[in-house]
């Protein structure tokens, strides 16, 4: 096995607490985190992917997290990750369910070439979208339209309601204001497990569905 930063079982300890009764995943799930956690590391070390550089603190809040929406997401054959920045909800999402057909949108070329690199490695038939939402074809939709950590949250909502055919689900901290849902209303709000930060997952169903 690789010399990875984080072994694939420690990951999986680190990750316990957001999986539904500590479930254990396949093991192969555990090894594919590990050398996309290595990636992350190594382009995070020479552009700016994400602020958190202990790479414990990746696996809790990026892995974790986006492993917790994934279970919440309820019957989704596509799915958008809107501003996916290092992938996070997306990527892991796409590795729990590989099913789902999942786009990643990122118009930050450094962001969206490391995306492409981890779907590359990984061996994913994972979409990476390099360029807006607002760009993609007019009558493009997704069963579920992901945010997680988007710099204007309001105007993500309201642009990710446009492309979102059943449900959002938006990673929030407790400490933002919860984002206006036309169209949409909130069916769940789901405390995030191992946070002293209050993280909430908020799952928003289409009105008219």
């Amino acid at each position: 096995m690789p010399a990875f930063t984080l072994t694939p079982s420690r990951i999986a300890e680190l990750v316990s607490p957001y999986l539904a009764g500590n479930a254990t995943l396949p093991a192969p799930l555990y090894e594919q985190l590990a050398v996309y956690l290595d990636l992350l590391l190594k382009w995070n070390a020479r552009t700016n992917l994400t602020a958190i550089r202990e790479p414990e603190e990746m696996a809790r809040r990026h892995f974790g997290e986006s492993l917790f929406a994934a279970q919440h997401l309820g019957e989704c054959v596509t799915l958008l990750d809107f501003g996916s920045g290092a992938g996070f909800p997306g990527l892991p999402i796409q590795l729990l369910r590989p099913t789902i057909q999942v786009t990643l949108a990122e118009s930050q070329h450094k962001k969206s070439t490391f995306l492409r690199e981890v779907v590359r490695t990984l061996g994913l038939k994972t979409e990476v979208w390099a360029n807006r939402v607002e760009a993609m074809p007019a009558p493009r939709s997704f069963d579920v339209v992901a945010l997680r950590a988007v710099d204007n949250m309001e105007a993500a909502v309201a642009a990710a309601s446009l492309r979102a055919s059943k449900r959002l689900a938006i990673l929030a901290s407790g400490r933002q204001t919860a984002p206006a849902l036309q169209g949409f209303s909130l069916a769940e709000e789901i405390v995030l497990p191992g946070e002293a930060d209050l993280r909430l997952l908020l799952i928003a169903r289409d009105s008219a569905v």
